[in-house]
C-alpha cells in the first residue's frame, strides 16, 4: 500500500470574534518566526565577523561553544517560552510574561510549525540556491497550520479547529471515503479565509502506461501553446491587461497615510486585483489541459529551466504566462484522466526538422515557419517543435516512431484558437 495525499481548499465563514482570534495567532506567528530567523541570523554573523575587529554597525557576541540554531533547539526555547522563561534576551520580565500570554494562546504545534517553515526556508537556501531568509513585516505572515486534529473534524459544514473550535465551512463538495483528515492549514486572503485540508488514502494509485495517440507540446510567448496535431493556441495577457487598473490602485495606496483606514482598503483593493487575475490564469489553465487531454493518450511537454526565463528580459511575459503552474495542472488533469505525461529534453526542438531529422540551425524570433532544406517539409516552427517533442517522448517510452510525411510540401495548419478564453 502507498500512502497518497490530496488538498481540498474550502473557505471558511468565521464569527468577528474568530476572525479577531485568526488575526492574533497570525501576528503571533510572525513574531515566533521573526525571533527565531533573528536568533539563527545572529550566530552565522557571529561566525563570520572578524577575529580581531567588530563591525562599526553591530556587533553579535555569542560564546563559541554556543550551537548552531536547529529546529529541535528553537522547539525547546518556545516550550519554555509558554512557561514565562525567558524566550526574548535582554527584555525585562514583566515584557517576557505578557510575550508568555500570547503564546500560549496558540496550540503549540502550530508554532512549531512555523519554525518548521523557517527551517525549510534555510534547507531551500542551502540545497536550491534560493535567497536568505527575511523577516516578516506586519501582515506578511498570511497562514498557520494545524498538523495533527481530533477524529472527525469535518462534520455538519463545521471544521473543529484546535483551541478555535468550530468554524463554518463552505463546503463545495464532499471528501470521499476511505480519507483520513490528517493537516489543516487556515490561509488569509483578500477574499476572505480558507483552509486547506490534507487528505491521506492508504491505496495504489494505479500506473500510468504509454497508449493510444501521442501529443507532444510547444509552450511560448507568441502561442502559448502548439501541440504536435497542428493546435494552436493564443497567450492570454491576464497580467498585463490587469497593469493599468494595478497602476492606478496602486497610486491611490500611494496618497493614503500609511497605517490608516483608508490606506488598508486600498490595499485590499490592489490585493483583491491580484487574487482575480491569479484565479483567472488557473481556471484558464485548467480547462485548457482538459482540452489537451480529450482526445490524447500521452503528453509529452519540454524540460525547462523556467527559473532561467523568469530572469530573462522577457521575464514578465514568462510569469504572466504561468509556465510551471500549466504543467502542473497538466500533469494532474493527465493522472484523472489516465493520460501518460513525461516531460522530454528541451534542448534544440526548434532546429531539428521532425521529418528527417535534420538539423536546421538557429532560426530568429521573427521566423515563424519552419522550411527544412533537405527534405522540402514545411509547418509552423512551434508546430514543428511540439512535433519533436513528439517524437522523443514516443522514443524515451520505447513506441517505434513513424514518419510524419513523405512527400516534400505539407501545408502550414490553420490556425484553432482554444474554445476557452
Amino acid at each position: 500500500m502507498k500512502v497518497f495525499n490530496l488538498t481540498y481548499e474550502f473557505k471558511l465563514k468565521p464569527t468577528q470574534q474568530q476572525v479577531a482570534l485568526f488575526e492574533e495567532w497570525l501576528e503571533t506567528h510572525r513574531r515566533v518566526y521573526n525571533h527565531a530567523l533573528a536568533e539563527r541570523k545572529d550566530w552565522y554573523k557571529s561566525r563570520s565577523c572578524q577575529i580581531n575587529a567588530c563591525s562599526l554597525r553591530s556587533c553579535y557576541i555569542i560564546r563559541a561553544d554556543a550551537p548552531r540554531p536547529t529546529f529541535a533547539s528553537q522547539c525547546k526555547s518556545l516550550t519554555a517560552a509558554r512557561n514565562a522563561t525567558c524566550f526574548m534576551p535582554g527584555n525585562p520580565s514583566t515584557a517576557v510574561a505578557q510575550e508568555s500570554e500570547y503564546l500560549k494562546r496558540v496550540n503549540a504545534q502550530s508554532l512549531q510549525q512555523t519554525l518548521r517553515r523557517l527551517e525549510k526556508a534555510f534547507v531551500s537556501m542551502w540545497e536550491q540556491n534560493h535567497g536568505f531568509p527575511r523577516f516578516k513585516k506586519a501582515g506578511r505572515m498570511r497562514s498557520f497550520s494545524f498538523p495533527q486534529l481530533g477524529q472527525n473534524p469535518l462534520s455538519n459544514r463545521y471544521i473543529k479547529l484546535p483551541v478555535i473550535g468550530a468554524v463554518k465551512i463552505r463546503q463545495s463538495r464532499s471528501i470521499p471515503e476511505g480519507g483520513v483528515i490528517k493537516q489543516a492549514r487556515v490561509v488569509k486572503r483578500a477574499s476572505g479565509w480558507y483552509v486547506m485540508l490534507t487528505v491521506q488514502w492508504d491505496v495504489n494509485p494505479p500506473q500510468r502506461l504509454p497508449h493510444g495517440e501521442a501529443v507532444g507540446i510547444d509552450v511560448g510567448l507568441t502561442s502559448f501553446v502548439a501541440t504536435s496535431n497542428g493546435l494552436l493556441v493564443k497567450r492570454p495577457r491576464f497580467f498585463v491587461d490587469a497593469e493599468r487598473k494595478l497602476k492606478l490602485l496602486q497610486q491611490r495606496v500611494s496618497r493614503k497615510r500609511i497605517g490608516s483606514n483608508n490606506w488598508k482598503k486600498a490595499q485590499k483593493k490592489v490585493a483583491s486585483l491580484h487574487e482575480y487575475v491569479a484565479n483567472c490564469r488557473k481556471d484558464w489553465h485548467r480547462k485548457l489541459s482538459h482540452q489537451i487531454c480529450n482526445d490524447a493518450g500521452m503528453v509529452f511537454v519540454e524540460d525547462l529551466n523556467l527559473i532561467g526565463l523568469s530572469r530573462g528580459m522577457l521575464g514578465k511575459h514568462c510569469l504572466d504566462a504561468g509556465f510551471g503552474q500549466f504543467f502542473n495542472i497538466l500533469e494532474q488533469t493527465c493522472f484523472k484522466r489516465d493520460v501518460y505525461f513525461q516531460k522530454v529534453d528541451s534542448r534544440k526542438t526548434s532546429q531539428i526538422c521532425p521529418n528527417c531529422g535534420t538539423e536546421t540551425g538557429k532560426k530568429e524570433l521573427s521566423e515563424r515557419t519552419h522550411a527544412c532544406s533537405n527534405c522540402g517539409y514545411t509547418t509552423d516552427r512551434d508546430v514543428a517543435a511540439a512535433q519533436v517533442v513528439a517524437i522523443r517522448g514516443l522514443a524515451a517510452v520505447g513506441h517505434t516512431v513513424k514518419m510524419l510525411a513523405e512527400g516534400k510540401f505539407i501545408g502550414i495548419p490553420v490556425k484553432q484558437e482554444s474554445s476557452y478564453q
